[in-house]
């Protein structure tokens, strides 16, 4: 083989190379558009939220597979008719204690949410965790359970506001009604979206 023909068999190669990095470039770059729209998709204003605490698009995307991969070891139960209707009763139980007592029935809100989770097979660890947690199979109404909470700390700290109240009450009752209406989650495949 000559010198220029070993040159242009190297130039060629070099340039199949470049092709084909190029062409992987291209491909992770898709795969990571539909990862990314797919995680919008699923987690909706949650995503946003993720992006805005975490600062960019990488970051955030890691957290919220790390969420999914969590709640997918959990052993989720759909409620019975039975246990349905108890919540159903006592929720109803606590919304007619509002009127009297306020601070009592927004803290039995929340515990009442505690036990529904418990019943659906979440752990119910600090409320951070929580969260995290719910925000996988519950991303459209998991901002309601943290301005209720945020809302309900007028209880913890000293102060009554009769109507932040009332509001946190409204939207422990958002995220309740999610739980009580959902059947058991069917494990969302990320794994799949986040392979390189």
């Amino acid at each position: 083989m000559t010198q220029d023909e070993r040159l242009w068999t190297i130039v060629a190669l070099v340039a199949v190379a470049i092709v084909f990095a190029v062409t992987a470039m291209l491909a992770a770059q898709k795969r990571a558009r539909l990862r990314q729209a797919e995680l919008k998709q699923h987690f909706g204003p949650e995503y946003d939220r993720a992006l805005e605490e975490l600062g960019t698009p990488a970051r955030a995307e890691r957290e919220l597979a790390q969420r999914t991969k969590r709640v997918d070891h959990f052993h989720f139960h759909d409620l019975s008719a039975v246990d349905r209707k108890a919540f159903s009763d006592s929720w109803h139980a606590i919304q007619e204690k509002f009127v009297d007592e306020p601070v009592v029935a927004v803290t039995s809100a929340n515990e009442l949410i505690n036990q529904v989770m418990r019943a659906r097979g979440y752990p119910v660890e600090h409320f951070e965790q929580r969260v995290a947690d719910l925000s996988v199979e519950h991303p459209n109404v998991i901002q309601h359970y943290r301005a209720a909470n945020e809302l309900s700390r007028s209880v913890h700290n000293g102060t009554v506001d009769t109507e932040q109240l009332r509001q946190a009450l409204v939207h422990y009752r958002m995220l309740f009604a999610d739980l009580l209406q959902a059947a058991a989650p069917v494990p969302l495949d990320y794994r799949r979206a986040h392979a390189s």
